[in-house]
């Protein structure tokens, strides 16, 4: 009896402290990083630190002098030298630490051996990236932070700036307009497409921006933003007038340039070089963005009449791609398959979008029609995103580089709230007046009136 006290006396905080550490890490992987995970990879980076850069084959042999000054104060071996570290810095998802390259080193060679230092401290991923010539820093993160995205409370943001996901090594993922004027975000049915243009659209609300939207899907997606869009065209039809006007907003932009800064009016529009951003403030126009969700539709044609209208849309589309950002106005083209067979001008189209975005998809030919022509490596990671983690996608840009991203999950009704919110926000552009959509006024809540008899009792 006295050793059944005593083994639930000892046994059992040490099963509820297991069991606590088990859910935690659960269900809730940043406290547990916190409490357990963080401390215990920090004790195995700083013991094995040395050892396993060198197993790594990221130490060089020691120099001369340093032969000479271990051999005269100590009689130990001399080992060779690994990068100098800099101080560990211990964030919510995992540590952060800064080293400096020995001579003859290069930021490929750490990159290389990413996969054997996240087994060997005991983290989910280890990331590279260069600081500077000779310094490069380590991200070691702690748990998949895509499994339950939650986006950093402090994200450094800007104009046309919008963090719409998480990146795999805890990072934000902001779609900078700017920086990246075009995109085309593919993905097939519940991929968490739909996900990533609310983001989108409610991260654009709050901004002195004009938000223009094509769904020819009847506006199911973008016609709960009503309130804050500027025009929305739901058919073929529609979008068949609204894209001519937006053609001429640029055109008189591209006049507007030309009268500020003495450029000759003939001059065309494809050599001016300069922007909107170059104009004073006073002067320069809003920008604007064009959603077009389900661009297959504007592509697809019945009669020899559809076709000439697919022709002239693609074509404006074209020339929004290519002149719209020195107007600022900008693309967001979604859909579930663009590629070549949709027809004349898809290619070129597609040429023209800078980012791309790639949700899970049907097959590895939409892959390819993504990512394949910037970052043939990443079509294998977006054809392996499984079908129970929406939101999860594959970013990348003309320049390569590619990563994992997953949008965190925003409800319609939020979405559409913080559109009514920032309704009066919506900008005067007096030619897309024609295409604002109608948004009904809620009618007050009225309480019912009291009975106009009061009841009497029948004794007192």
């Amino acid at each position: 009896m006295t050793d059944l006290a005593t083994l639930l006396e000892v046994g059992g905080p040490v099963a509820a402290l297991g069991g606590g550490a088990a859910y935690t890490r659960a269900n809730h992987p940043s406290l547990y990083w916190s409490a357990v995970g963080g401390p215990i990879s920090t004790v195995r980076l700083l013991s094995s630190y040395a050892s396993v850069m060198e197993a790594c084959g990221l130490t060089v042999p020691p120099s001369r002098l340093r032969i000479l000054a271990v051999k005269a104060t100590t009689r130990r071996e001399v080992r060779p030298v690994p990068p100098r570290r800099g101080i560990i810095r211990p964030t919510s998802t995992g540590l952060r630490l800064r080293l400096r390259l020995a001579p003859g080193q290069e930021p490929a060679d750490v990159a290389a051996s990413a996969e054997r230092l996240r087994h060997a401290w005991g983290v989910h991923a280890v990331y590279v990236s260069t600081v500077k010539p000779g310094v490069v820093e380590l991200r070691l993160v702690g748990f998949d932070v895509l499994r339950k995205v939650r986006m950093p409370r402090k994200i450094d943001g800007g104009f046309l700036q919008v963090p719409v996901a998480l990146r795999e090594d805890a990072m934000p993922f902001v779609r900078d307009y700017r920086a990246v004027p075009h995109q085309l975000t593919l993905g097939a049915t519940l991929s968490g497409k739909s996900m990533y243009l609310r983001h989108l659209v409610s991260g654009l609300a709050s901004q002195d921006v004009a938000l223009v939207g094509v769904d020819c899907k009847r506006g199911v997606e973008l016609a709960p933003f009503a309130s804050r869009l500027s025009a929305l065209a739901t058919d073929p039809d529609e979008a068949a007038e609204l894209l001519p006007v937006l053609v001429k907003e640029m055109e008189d932009r591209y006049d507007l340039i030309k009268a500020r800064q003495g450029i000759a009016p003939n001059t065309p529009d494809e050599e001016i070089t300069s922007d909107v951003w170059g104009l004073p403030e006073s002067e320069r126009p809003v920008p604007v963005v064009l959603f077009v969700d389900e661009v297959a539709e504007l592509f697809l044609t019945v009669t020899r009449k559809d076709e000439e209208r697919r022709d002239e849309m693609v074509t404006q589309l074209i020339r929004l791609a290519q002149l719209g950002r020195a107007a600022g106005i900008y693309l967001e083209v979604c859909g579930q398959r663009f590629g070549a067979e949709l027809g004349k001008g898809a290619t070129m189209l597609r040429a023209q979008l800078t980012g791309r975005v790639c949700h899970r998809v049907n097959d590895e030919a939409s892959a390819k029609m993504a990512l394949g022509d910037i970052a043939p490596e990443a079509v294998l990671a977006a054809c392996a995103i499984p079908a129970e983690r929406p939101g999860l996608a594959v970013a990348g840009d003309t320049s390569g580089g590619w990563s994992r991203i997953r949008t965190p999950c925003l409800s319609l009704g939020d979405a559409a709230d913080i559109c009514r919110e920032a309704a009066h926000l919506v900008p005067d552009l007096p030619a897309l007046k024609p295409f604002r959509p109608y948004v009904p006024v809620p009618l007050p809540s009225v309480e019912r009136p009291g009975p106009a008899v009061q009841p009497r009792p029948l004794a007192d």
